[in-house]
């Protein structure tokens, strides 16, 4: 496959990650106020996540590898799965999809009437945060833990369900349970971010604050794809 076309499937993939997931969090979340039946609450949100991916990697796994993540790209790289050259296109590719699902979302939401995003509430416009940007005002530390741990599990499953002796198939699935599962836990400390090119997608239209705290973000993801790519690849999850 020509690396154009591996590319535009990155740049659709996590477009629609971040429309997905980010859309669902910002206009369904909590439609109508508190209490309302029709809002689809935090198991909606993560159920969100978790379909994106998975209807993704079913569209664009053949094409890309579907990994619509930096942090999955470079945890990949550091299990023996993906070349080095192709990090850095991959990479302006994710980022640039999400960036177009933000901007696009951000014309949707402000549709409604009243729209406005408070750029010092915790969450706004689906952006990730540590302290008094935390939905449950967890510390850096524990944000930073929180980040590492879970893409590192989450690189763990990909690659696990991706080995050639796992049944064929069925890693999308996986893939999209674990991303669900990840935002079940995480949702509270981070707004679950696993993703620079998701927390990317939203910070630049949710405040000063969310972009200042980008680097946590793109620091803890990475870390913690590296060291899942590093641990899976040296348990034996060779590639296909």
């Amino acid at each position: 496959m020509s690396m154009g076309k591996r590319l535009a499937a990155e740049f659709l993939g996590t477009f629609w990650l971040v429309l997905g997931g980010c859309g669902s969090a910002v206009l369904a979340a909590t439609f109508g106020g508190d209490g309302n039946p029709l809002g689809i609450g935090f198991l909606g949100v993560a159920l969100a996540f978790g379909l994106t991916v998975l209807t993704g990697a079913y569209a664009f796994g053949h094409v890309s590898g579907a990994h619509f993540n930096p942090a999955v790209s470079i945890g990949l790289w550091a299990g023996g799965r993906f070349p080095a050259r192709d990090l850095v296109p991959y990479i302006v590719a994710q980022v640039l999809g999400g960036l177009l699902a933000g901007v696009i979302l951000l014309q949707i939401a402000s549709g409604a009437p009243g729209f406005a995003i408070d750029g010092s509430q915790a969450g706004a416009f689906a952006s990730n945060g540590y302290g008094a940007l935390s939905p449950g005002g967890y510390s850096v530390a524990a944000a930073f833990l929180c980040e590492v741990v879970l893409t590192a599990v989450f690189l763990i499953v990909i690659m696990g369900s991706t080995h050639g002796r796992a049944p064929a198939g069925f890693a999308p699935i996986a893939i999209g349970l674990a991303l669900t599962l990840i935002h079940l836990i995480s949702i509270p400390v981070t707004n679950t971010s696993v993703n620079p090119a998701r927390s990317t997608a939203v910070a630049f239209f949710a405040g000063s604050g969310a972009v200042g705290q980008l680097w946590l973000f793109w620091l803890a993801p990475v870390l913690g794809g590296l060291i899942g790519g590093v641990a899976c690849k040296w348990i034996g999850a060779e590639p296909r």
